[in-house]
């Protein structure tokens, strides 16, 4: 295991809400000074699939050693290798410099970082199948901190590397194996851009999906929804589906995340505003419900040394509130990392860790039969 375990993405998180803070206190000026880059963006060669036929192009796939995916609380042990499903997982923003606004693929602090979400996120799924997640060159955390088109360019090579990662994963796990999709913030970002160009219009692609995990970034039910090629679930065993929600405890203000949205245009070209973002009740695996605390197969808590952490039941309720987010009242203290506005946004996976887990491995087992 890495020195430092799952909620130590302490320079992201930490900047996160300096900047957060920051915002509030002196406005925009300050912020995007301390987290933009200043120079001007730099167009690189976009990868080629074949680029991602290398291994060491992965931060997780089946045979790599030390794979971080693989890591399990005690009581729990990764699938077999080689059977299940595929887990095309992408992972949220790592690189937090305002040097260049990508992060290079061999930046070994970014690396190291990420390698840090895998195990308190992608590892959820590690039972249904085998996972893989992708290198790219991310944007910066400050590119989603302004409106100009640098930041635009940014994201765009970004998800041009997501495209060619998830080209060598199809080639190589062959046209039959059934396949998950999962992300978180900017990673869900670029899921949502991934079902909108890859599996929306794909329908021999679209039947091999089990589900899609879109879980830290908005997703417009009336908006975006429609065309991203597959509709939200609406049980807990229904599979080719999308699940998104994002956390926070109460009182929220989400006022943040709204006042971007609600300026935004979705998929279809119209406005988000006032529109209802998807929300799914991990606990339950349906939209617009509420679950008790008592739904909550597990939670991940941290030990004090911050190396490993122990998987606790019944800890955090869930509702689905108004617009879309995911309310879990009184927030538990699970971490040093929860945002202004009783943001839960880091813990959107290890909240609801064992949940998670099961709800893949439910869906897998329904998308068998």
């Amino acid at each position: 295991m890495a020195r430092k375990f799952l909620y130590v993405v302490a320079g992201l998180t930490v900047l996160a809400i300096a900047a957060t803070f920051a915002y509030r206190l002196f406005g925009n000026q300050l912020l995007r000074w301390s987290t933009v880059p200043g120079e001007s963006f730099r167009a690189q060669p976009a990868a080629p699939p074949s680029l991602y036929d290398r291994t060491a192009l992965w931060l997780a796939r089946p045979e790599l050693p030390n794979n971080p995916a693989q890591w399990t609380p005690a009581g729990h042990t990764p699938g077999k290798t080689g059977t299940g499903a595929a887990i095309f997982f992408i992972h949220p923003t790592s690189y937090i410099s305002k040097a260049s606004w990508n992060a290079p693929l061999d930046d070994a602090e970014t690396n190291e970082r990420t390698a840090l979400f895998l195990r308190g996120q992608a590892s959820a799924f590690n039972a249904a199948g085998d996972v893989w997640a992708p290198r790219y060159r991310q944007a910066t955390f400050g590119a989603f901190l302004t409106s100009v088109a640098d930041a635009e360019r940014a994201l765009a090579l970004a998800y041009g590397d997501i495209d060619a990662a998830f080209d060598s994963f199809l080639d190589t796990i062959g046209p039959d194996r059934p396949i998950i999709l999962a992300g978180h913030s900017q990673g869900a970002l670029h899921l949502t851009r991934l079902l909108r160009d890859r599996v929306a219009g794909n329908p021999a692609l679209a039947r091999r999906i089990v589900a899609a995990y879109v879980v830290g970034w908005p997703v417009s039910v009336t908006t975006d929804l429609p065309r991203m090629g597959l509709p939200a679930c609406g049980t807990a065993d229904q599979t080719g589906c999308i699940l998104s929600w994002q956390t926070f405890a109460e009182p929220a203000d989400p006022s943040l995340i709204l006042d971007v949205y609600d300026q935004t245009q979705g998929f279809n070209g119209a406005p988000r505003r006032d529109t209802p973002m998807l929300c799914t009740n991990p606990l339950t695996g349906t939209p617009n419900v509420q679950a008790p605390a008592t739904a909550n197969l597990g939670t991940l808590y941290p030990s004090p040394d911050l190396k490993t952490a122990d998987l606790l039941p019944n800890r955090v309720a869930a509702r689905c509130g108004d617009r879309g987010f995911l309310l879990i009242g009184d927030g538990p203290n699970v971490g040093p990392y929860v945002l202004p506005g009783n943001n839960y946004h880091v813990y959107d996976y290890s909240l609801f860790w064992a949940n998670v887990r099961a709800d893949a491995n439910r869906r897998l087992a329904a998308f068998a039969r």
